[in-house]
């Protein structure tokens, strides 16, 4: 007898959910530099200041967490208290950015680490606690921050260190969605989560911390293969395949690997070079980390859908695993990337 679980799988690794959640809300909050990027006009809070009225990096980031989350349940129409659980990550040890950042919400708790690939990664486990029945609204919530980010995993900004020409520019931002069951209130014509894919941990031998996209690049390529196995569709099925953060190195390396198999991604961008003008700000190879493809989905992305620009979306967020130990300890930079069909 074939199981509820079994009939949901398609191929190999996609999920199909019966009953598909839907995007109630979402909302993103970003610091100066984002906001004075091609997409500033698109996300919800904009903020000068890099603390957020904080005095330290750290506790900022937690505050962009909960202004994202309290937009978001706003825009929902709806309370924190209806929110059954929250799904949460970010870059810092022990994802003390999320924990900080929610613990005055009250809202029963999932930490989430997937690195630059959490945004999807929660959106994958929001998607299976609401289709299962085990909640019938949850929050998915991921973040970074500039300063934190390049103080845990490369040097203090005082330092001054020069940046390679692979390395790319930590967003900070957080973004935020909102999911709930299909005959919720108002869902009709949001967009839907319809499939996601899981992820393998993909090791290409990349040992350069400042070279993220040519280590993500390949966990990009299986997922996004066998989501095109799995479902039986084309690339072209989609108005937009948007990966995040691969960067201007890694969106070409993507780019070379499905030329190689006689496809072509005509409609193919990345999170990385979207939210900043990557000459112009001067941030080398574009946009990276946990916040990177959360605002870019939850500010730009979801506008577009829920105005009709957009119908059909790909979002396929990849993480690079390592830690300040495994790379000082000289060891490759495994990968993970995780894709969600999000749907009107």
């Amino acid at each position: 007898m074939i199981t509820k679980s079994l009939e949901k799988k398609l191929g190999e690794r996609t999920f199909r959910p019966e009953n598909p959640p839907v995007i109630l809300g979402s909302a993103s909050a970003v610091g100066k530099k984002e906001g004075e990027g091609p997409l500033g006009a698109d996300f919800d809070i904009r903020n000068d200041d890099s603390f957020f009225g904080e005095d330290t990096w750290e506790k900022a980031e937690s505050q962009i967490q909960s202004l994202a989350l309290g937009r978001a349940v706003e825009k929902a129409e709806l309370s924190l208290s209806d929110m059954d659980f929250v799904f949460a990550g970010d870059l810092l040890n022990q994802c003390a950015g999320s924990t900080f950042g929610l613990r005055d919400a009250n809202i029963p708790f999932f930490g989430v680490y997937g690195a630059c690939s959490t945004m999807s990664e929660t959106l994958c486990f929001g998607a299976m606690a609401i289709d299962g029945g085990f909640a019938e609204r949850v929050a998915c919530i991921t973040s970074s921050h500039y300063c934190s980010a390049e103080r845990q995993f490369r040097m203090p900004l005082e330092y001054g260190g020069q940046r390679t020409p692979t390395s790319q520019w930590t967003v900070t931002g957080a973004g935020a969605v909102i999911l709930g069951r299909g005959g919720a209130k108002n869902a009709n014509g949001l967009p839907k989560i319809t499939h996601f894919t899981s992820a393998k941990i993909i090791d290409a031998g990349i040992k350069d911390a400042n070279n993220m996209g040519a280590a993500m690049a390949p966990a990009a390529y299986d997922t996004l293969s066998a989501h095109f196995r799995d479902t039986g569709r084309s690339p072209d099925y989609y108005d937009l395949i948007l990966t995040g953060d691969l960067g201007r190195l890694g969106h070409d390396i993507l780019v070379d690997f499905f030329a190689k198999d006689s496809i072509k991604l005509n409609n193919y961008n990345d999170c990385g070079l979207m939210i900043y003008d990557v000459e112009g700000q001067d941030v080398h190879a574009g946009g990276s980390g946990c916040g990177c493809s959360a605002t870019v989905l939850c500010g730009h992305i979801l506008r577009k859908m829920n105005t009709g620009e957009l119908r059909r979306v790909l979002f396929a967020a990849t993480g690079a695993m390592m830690s300040t130990t495994s790379s000082q300890q000289g060891e490759s930079i495994p990968s993970i990337c995780y894709a969600v069909a999000i749907e009107v």
